[in-house]
């Protein structure tokens, strides 16, 4: 059977992702489909375990204990059906379950949603939605994930930090928390914006309701609406995300990605405050806070018109800006211990302290990618270091480690623990800083460095958030 379009039946190994990534249990009979199923979630970063058959599944279940399950309906020795009732019967079931099925009907999906499904989805599977709702389910209500946001394969339940910079952003958010307003949160990747968007939905009256998360990079009106709007078939109504979300809060990431068609979409939902299933023609009031995010410079892509300026406006009503882990660098030991802590507990990981020594090394250290760096080098160190105290030479090794380039004579590091996109725009920050530091803030000596044109290079600074002045101040 085919089960996405475009891609290989491949046979991966058993995953060997972190630990502390959401832990998903395939069931199906079909070893093509779990083998490929299990390929694209591990390349999502989950950890993925694989039953073909009513049994291994329960067994797989009691033993482990996924965070998910993606369950078949016609398996050999019991349908899944009967799996899902037994296990919401017998009160076994606290995680949610995503329906799977080449035959489905709508009576099917009716009957899977009344016993306690999240969704039902049919083969062969659309990408976007099989990721889609992974991504949904693990943030749903019923889930223990719905409590904190799922950061980096740990749970954080709001920006963390003592240093003026982070009081004031808890203080910011709260404020605005206050009010139903769009809100548009903007900072480099790995900086803890989907954290903030998290504390900002806890932190409002939504806080009850569903905290939906969409990435525009991935998911397109364009390609998929029912995605967005949801189906109606006769009687029977496949929600969407706006459904998903009515009440609570919805929270687009990257929406500096989105396509013109999402874009106007998007536009038409917040003039007008109505949107439709596919195949109805009422109109339903949408109800939720939208809170949108960047790593980039929307105003910049507006004047470029690659983002629309009527859509820009409406989302820019109330913006905020996450920030980067070296402008309160001073909040490094706590964060240290937060995340030491965080991942003891949560990962059964071994206690071991940093030593004066290993903290200072951190303080100066550059972290590029942020948050997201800081918690992978935490995580590392408690696994890899032999005594109870990190020392400054095991934290130099584990630095050293990392991926570096060479630029002009000059050791560059590369984040190769984070998604192309957002690896991409450390790397060229780092790079353009480098060449800014060597010429002493030259932008014409820069421009004519890397061959580009001045024009474009200022934008590139713009969007990148570097200011060549200040890079002249701390050389000096």
């Amino acid at each position: 059977m085919q089960l996405l379009k475009s891609m290989e039946n491949k046979t991966p190994h058993f995953s060997e992702t972190a630990p502390s990534m959401p832990h998903i249990l395939v069931v199906d009979d079909e070893p093509d489909i779990r083998d490929l199923l299990q390929e694209i979630l591990e390349d999502e970063g989950y950890k993925v375990e694989t039953a073909e058959n009513g049994e291994t599944a329960r067994q797989a279940y009691r033993q482990h204990q996924p965070n998910l399950i993606l369950l078949d309906i016609w398996m050999p020795d019991v349908d899944g059906i009967t799996l899902l009732k037994e296990w919401t019967e017998n009160g076994n079931l606290s995680v949610p379950v995503i329906m799977m099925s080449g035959h489905g009907t709508v009576e099917t999906a009716v009957e899977a949603t009344r016993l306690g499904a999240f969704d039902f989805i049919e083969k062969p599977l659309s990408l976007a939605k099989l990721l889609l709702t992974v991504e949904q389910a693990l943030s749903s209500d019923k889930t223990l994930h719905t409590s904190a946001a799922y950061t980096q394969g740990v749970v954080v339940n709001e920006p963390v930090g003592r240093s003026p910079t982070m009081q004031r952003l808890r203080e910011q958010i709260k404020r605005i928390a206050e009010h139903d307003s769009w809100v548009l949160l903007n900072g480099e990747a790995g900086s803890g914006i989907k954290v903030a968007a998290y504390y900002l939905h806890t932190s409002s009256l939504h806080n009850k309701k569903s905290f939906i998360e969409a990435n525009l990079s991935s998911l397109s009106y364009e390609k998929n609406p029912e995605e967005f709007v949801g189906i109606k078939s006769g009687t029977t109504i496949s929600t969407g995300l706006l459904d998903k979300a009515q009440g609570g809060t919805l929270f687009l990431r990257n929406i500096d990605e989105s396509d013109e068609t999402t874009q106007s979409f998007l536009l038409s939902l917040l003039q007008t405050g109505f949107f439709q299933h596919i195949g109805d023609s009422s109109k339903i009031p949408f109800k939720a806070r939208i809170i949108c995010s960047t790593h980039k410079d929307l105003e910049m892509l507006v004047e470029e018109n690659k983002f629309r300026k009527d859509l820009f406006y409406l989302i820019n009503v109330v913006s905020l800006h996450i920030p980067a882990l070296r402008e309160h660098r001073e909040d490094i030991p706590d964060l240290l211990n937060f995340y030491t802590n965080l991942l003891v507990e949560q990962e059964n990981l071994p206690y071991r302290h940093f030593s004066l020594a290993a903290q200072n090394r951190l303080r100066n250290y550059e972290w590029l990618g942020n948050i997201r760096e800081l918690t992978n080098l935490v995580q590392h160190l408690l696994i890899t270091a032999t005594g109870n105290e990190i020392e400054l030479k095991e934290v130099t090794s584990a630095i050293e480690q990392k991926g570096k380039i060479t630029v002009s004579g000059e050791s560059i590091s590369v984040a190769y623990d984070l998604p192309l996109r957002e690896a991409r725009e450390l790397f060229e920050r780092n790079y353009l800083i480098h060449q800014l530091k060597k010429t002493d803030g030259s932008i014409s000596k820069v421009a004519k460095l890397i061959g580009m044109e001045r024009t474009h290079l200022y934008r590139k600074l713009r969007a990148l958030g570097i200011d060549p002045k200040t890079l002249i101040i701390e050389n000096t």
